[in-house]
């Protein structure tokens, strides 16, 4: 999912001493020299709760020289929840379900066995939670070829995605995207699931060919960043109660 604001920030020389939250009438503000942080459509930047504008506030309380507003995923991801999902809403819900029409964990691998094992004992688990607890029947494909999941249940993911406000929603598209798995997104957001050990089980294949033939700088520069993405999208659900 894009995020929106990245670009308009980056760069800006730090133009505040102090930051804090407020509560307001309309939720909790984050205030910058006392004065309300705006968004890059020029909104308050305003959330719905405590925790969540904490969230946002300790990243604009770290930035030194200038804003790197690459390393504050979570008012990026505050701007796109407060600039455009009121207009977006029903597209992200449907963001989400095409997500689970070929969500990674319905994907094991065949070959090698090893993989195949390992993804079978920790991928299973999920499926049946979304059975059980979500009532959402997901099938596993066998190789590679595509596999249609059920109608009801892509459609039971596009529900359970519109019926959230819209800063979990937000979160909820994020995580979907990050990986790979509407299924695994759904349950770090109902709190069944830490969110990095998501993401880890996200990349069992990355992990497995890292074990075999080791994994270049670059590579553990990128897993490391998404990480720490996952790491702040579980702080975001956490933050909302």
């Amino acid at each position: 999912m894009a995020l929106s604001g990245a670009d308009k920030l980056s760069r800006i020389g730090r133009f505040y001493q102090t930051v804090s939250v407020e509560p307001r009438a309309d939720g909790h503000a984050v205030l910058l020299d006392g004065r309300q942080a705006k968004t890059a459509a020029a909104k308050p930047l305003t959330a719905p709760t405590p925790a969540l504008a904490a969230l946002w506030a300790a990243e604009w309380d770290a930035q030194v020289e200038f804003i790197e507003f690459s390393a504050m995923p979570a008012n990026r991801l505050a701007f796109t929840a407060i600039d455009r999902v009121s207009e977006t809403h029903a597209a992200l819900a449907a963001e989400v379900a095409r997500y689970a029409a070929t969500d990674v964990i319905c994907y094991p691998v065949e070959h090698p066995r090893a993989l195949a094992a390992r993804q079978a004992a920790a991928w299973g688990p999920w499926r049946t939670w979304a059975a059980d607890e979500l009532g959402l029947e997901f099938h596993p494909a066998q190789g590679l070829l595509h596999h249609a999941q059920p109608a009801e249940t892509l459609a039971g993911v596009e529900r359970l995605a519109s019926e959230l406000d819209g800063f979990t929603l937000t979160a909820l598209a994020f995580a979907t995207a990050l990986y790979g798995s509407a299924i695994l997104a759904l349950a770090v957001q109902r709190g069944a699931l830490d969110a990095v050990a998501a993401f880890e089980l996200s990349r069992l294949e990355e992990a497995f060919q890292s074990e075999q033939w080791g994994q270049d700088p670059e590579a553990e520069a990128r897993t490391a960043a998404l990480r720490l993405e996952a790491e702040m999208v579980g702080r975001w659900f956490a933050a909302l109660g």
